[in-house]
């Protein structure tokens, strides 16, 4: 958006760095380019030194080369998740059919429609604020969306016919939610960080229900820590999947991939 005034971006860039904005620079850009008044920009600005994340200002997030909306409380996507969809069309055949669970604003549903062009492809959340970020993200390709938890607000009729289930399940251990930085941890939705005493506890449940609705020869992939990739092998192995890690250090990622024998 074309600004009507002339902002002070050195003194923006100094202020944003001094409260810790590692890309001082190119966040200046973002809200000197986001605002239309000089009230507006102090706004932002105000806001974003007290701590709010950036993406929740500006309302959207780029991921995967796409521009998705996100809400206030809604997990912002990540970079390294690129890897997960990455990793999804590495083992996916022509046409799959697809489900997208854990999926917040649905920036990685939007990115799998886009990389696998799948014959039909839905997504689902518990968290009734992605939800709702996630339809309006998701509206013009006619992807539903369901509200519920993991697998349970799928139709029955899916059981046993995924190609592909995804999820970027939450993997942080509890107690470690209170390290995160402050912009997570108090500004997204808890359902979308904590994922119980070892960080593994959603992703049994992920790897449990995956044997049930994946097509033999079907994918399971999730995101995951590299401390953490072990574990969740032995998890996804006693469910009857074969898995597979796959690490990406550019991107500080790690991702699973777990095949239903045929």
């Amino acid at each position: 958006m074309a600004v009507s005034f002339r902002p002070d971006r050195p003194a923006l860039v100094h202020r944003l760095r001094a409260a810790g904005c590692v890309y001082a620079e190119d966040e200046a850009d973002l809200l000197i380019a986001a605002a239309d008044s000089p009230h507006v920009l102090a706004d932002l600005v105000d806001r974003r030194v007290a701590g709010l994340p950036l993406e929740h200002l500006l309302g959207w997030a780029e991921f995967c080369g796409v521009r998705v909306a996100v809400d206030p409380g809604v997990f912002v996507p990540r970079g390294r998740t690129a890897l997960l969809v990455s990793a999804a069309a590495g083992v996916t055949g022509p046409a799959p059919a697809v489900v997208d669970l854990c999926c917040g604003s649905g920036a990685t549903t939007v990115a799998l429609a886009r990389r696998l062009a799948p014959r039909w492809l839905a997504a689902a959340d518990i968290d009734p604020a992605a939800v709702a970020c996630a339809r309006r993200n998701l509206a013009g390709l006619s992807v539903p969306v369901f509200h519920g938890d993991l697998y349970d607000p799928l139709p029955a009729r899916w059981r046993g016919r995924l190609d592909l289930v995804v999820a970027n399940a939450p993997y942080v251990p509890t107690a470690t939610v209170a390290l995160m930085p402050s912009e997570a941890r108090l500004h997204e939705a808890p359902v979308a960080l904590d994922g119980g005493p070892d960080g593994l506890a959603v992703l049994r449940r992920v790897a449990e229900g995956a044997a049930r609705w994946l097509a033999p020869g079907g994918h399971l992939v999730v995101e995951t820590s590299e401390a953490q990739a072990d574990a969740l092998c032995a998890v996804l192995t006693r469910a009857g999947l074969a898995p597979t890690v796959t690490c990406d250090d550019d991107l500080d990622a790690t991702a699973v991939t777990a095949r239903r024998p045929a």
